[in-house]
């Protein structure tokens, strides 16, 4: 009878891993979203990684994505190509694995360089979000194909260039691949004492273009339509729509000129954040509402872009399983594993959307992301890594939740 191995055994396994190495190597590494170049020398080192493990290592375009520019215009933005690992494919039960190969540090930032706080304190860019959490991800997977269980089980891996920046390149993929899957574990740290994310909410960012009319500030000013005045009326109508469940965030208006000529364009910058499905249904009437008023009151054009990128996700009856079983395979490696909600966002939102129960703060304990003080504990990589593989160990004895 084929058996899970002691926790014992897994915690050898992965500690004979050389987690540490892969992430002080994949951090120094720069992979802001907006370096292409970085990316894709941190897509060639991961797929020569990932490659120990069966199945074929592709690495995929990034479909076609456009923002508003300064100027008002849609414009194209580039992205990284993404990797996927597909392994055993026509199994019964398959699972979905996610993480992100770009870091919030572009190649110009201050921080760049790797240190030791202390013993087991590493600062560094990305080595908590989420190169560690690439490390151990890899380390499990190759602890579970050492594994007699691994044959009732497959998976795809997905870690994409853009989730740092919404995933907008990258999120039909995650679509595709979320197809079919029993369940999905993704690679966000954790807080530094361990606990998960539970339940997220959503979130929705928009850049909203208002054209008005330009005219000279003291001779005819009234000939003109004041395209920042309409933006800030927008902006105010929007914040006004916060709510119980619903904050809202005019982040940032772009335009205008010269002091004597009424601006004829300014960009408004807005993000929501519903915590359910109901909340951005709220959202999108107040959006609709407010550009229809402005536009009409002021005798503006308005155009809308953007998106609620990615929804709210609840913990449902399928989550509550997976979070269950993340927390008796903790329990059995000595580990009180316990979760909190968050108003953050991530993958695990759009994973989530397709009916696939996600835990998706499965790396390293660290803290202090998106700053020059982000830390990785580096015990927790050893520690991770075990309840990733015993996790999936378990699935495949079950062949499901």
């Amino acid at each position: 009878m084929t058996t899970i191995p002691a926790a014992s055994a897994l915690l050898d396994q992965v500690g004979a891993e050389p987690m540490l190495d892969h992430t002080r190597a994949w951090a120094a590494i720069n992979s802001g979203t907006r370096n292409l170049d970085g990316l894709k020398a941190m897509a060639s080192t991961l797929a020569d990684a990932f490659s120990v493990l069966p199945g074929g290592v592709s690495l995929v375009d990034p479909a076609p994505v456009e923002s508003v520019s300064v100027d008002g215009n849609l414009g194209a933005v580039d992205h990284g190509r993404h990797l996927v690992l597909r392994v055993r494919p026509d199994a019964e039960t398959r699972m979905l694995f996610t993480g992100h190969m770009d870091t919030v540090y572009p190649l110009d930032h201050a921080f760049q360089a790797l240190r030791f706080l202390d013993a087991n304190t590493l600062n560094g860019p990305g080595v908590a979000d989420m190169k560690g959490g690439l490390a151990l991800l890899l380390a499990a997977l190759k602890t579970v194909e050492a594994s007699p269980l691994a044959s009732r089980i497959g998976y795809d891996v997905l870690i994409n260039s853009d989730e740092e920046t919404g995933s907008f390149s990258s999120a039909a993929l995650i679509a595709e691949l979320a197809k079919d899957k029993v369940a999905a574990l993704t690679y966000e740290p954790a807080l530094a004492d361990g606990t998960l994310a539970g339940a997220r909410g959503g979130t929705g960012n928009f850049s909203i273009v208002v054209r008005g009319r330009s005219a000279h500030a003291g001779r005819n000013p009234d000939d003109g339509r004041n395209a920042i005045v309409a933006a800030s009326d927008l902006a105010v109508r929007l914040f006004a729509a916060k709510q119980e469940g619903l904050a809202v965030n005019p982040a940032r208006i772009e335009g205008g000129g010269p002091n004597n000529v009424v601006p004829d364009l300014a960009i408004l910058r807005v993000n929501f954040r519903p915590r359910s499905v109901e909340a951005v249904a709220a959202a999108q009437t107040a959006i609709d509402s407010a550009i229809a008023e402005v536009a009409a009151g002021r005798d503006v054009r308005i155009d809308l872009h953007g998106s609620f990128n990615r929804p709210p996700k609840p913990i449902d009856d399928g989550a509550a399983k997976l979070f269950a079983l993340v927390k008796q395979s903790g329990a059995d490696l000595g580990l009180d594993i316990g979760w909190k909600g968050t108003g953050g966002v991530c993958d695990g939102n759009n994973i989530a959307a397709y009916g696939v129960p996600v835990v998706d703060t499965m790396g390293a304990r660290g803290g202090a992301i998106h700053s020059s003080d982000e830390f990785l504990l580096v015990d927790s990589l050893s520690e991770r890594a075990a309840l990733s593989a015993l996790t999936v160990l378990k699935i495949a004895e079950k062949g499901g939740l």
